[in-house]
């Protein structure tokens, strides 16, 4: 009976403990709080100031109400510029997304095509729109044409990406299956390549056109046109019922945009 319960014994102190304590991750979660304190006292971010800026952003909204829509002529050129930007910029992106997203699928082209192609478009993806927009106001001066080129390179650094990624997930048996017809590339493309994609594909480019509707308004704050610039003035002259107007139609833009993009994928599902 006492060898049995030895041998017992023995195995249970053989047994590993399935939850026993991880030292590594409990320093790992340590350092992470550690670090948030210090982030939060090197920032200077307390309950005091976030209390102060309640109070502050309480009599902003206060003078905001109600909205002033008097300069209504104002309101509409900057809203009708900034869907121009969008709607331009959008085509133009989408439209050449399409090449470089086949050109950088790596299951379809060789490497010495899809790595040059992947390097431009992470370089497109690589910068905020806003940091974009001040190298083409600089470039091409103030107004749309900026914004266009702006969101143009952002439209190429979403969509071409995440195309190329879905090209390369397609089933290579129909492509066989076209290729053995005798078929050219082009054809290939057509009619293996994107039947399998092209849902996908629409979801990307309404994607992009309801972020494009939304930057197009943000790029005019650095003068590139639209209805960003419009706001930025009225915040420089405390002009903030105009503000709270301005706001209400960015908002009515974006539901728009919301709109167009559910109407699109229901033609197209």
């Amino acid at each position: 009976m006492a060898g049995v319960n030895s041998t017992h014994s023995q195995v249970n102190i053989d047994r590993e403990n399935p939850f026993k304590h991880n030292w590594l991750v409990s320093s790992l979660w340590l350092l992470v709080i550690c670090y948030v304190i210090y982030s939060f006292n090197a920032m200077d971010l307390s309950l005091g100031r976030i209390s102060d800026g309640l109070g502050h952003a309480s009599e902003l909204l206060a003078r905001m109400v109600p909205p002033n829509f008097g300069r209504w002529s104002l309101l509409l050129s900057g809203l009708i510029e900034s869907l121009e930007i969008a709607i331009i910029s959008s085509i133009c992106g989408i439209f050449i997304s399409l090449f470089l997203g086949l050109f950088a699928a790596r299951n379809l082209m060789p490497s010495w095509i899809s790595t040059p192609v992947r390097a431009l478009i992470a370089l497109c993806r690589t910068f905020h729109p806003v940091i974009i927009a001040i190298l083409f106001v600089k470039s091409v001066g103030f107004g749309a044409l900026a914004g266009i080129l702006t969101l143009v390179v952002a439209s190429i650094g979403f969509i071409a990406k995440l195309f190329a990624e879905a090209i390369e997930e397609i089933s290579l048996k129909q492509v066989e299956a076209i290729r053995a017809t005798g078929a050219g590339f082009t054809s290939i493309i057509l009619f293996s390549v994107m039947p399998q994609v092209f849902a996908r594909f629409i979801g990307f480019s309404t994607y992009q056109l309801d972020s494009n509707l939304r930057n197009s308004t943000m790029v005019g704050i650095v003068g590139a046109g639209g209805l960003g610039g419009t706001l930025f003035s009225a915040f420089q002259r405390f002009d903030y019922d105009f503000v709270a107007a301005i706001l209400i139609v960015i908002i009515a833009l974006i539901m728009f945009g919301e709109f167009l993009s559910n109407i699109v994928r229901r033609i197209f599902r």
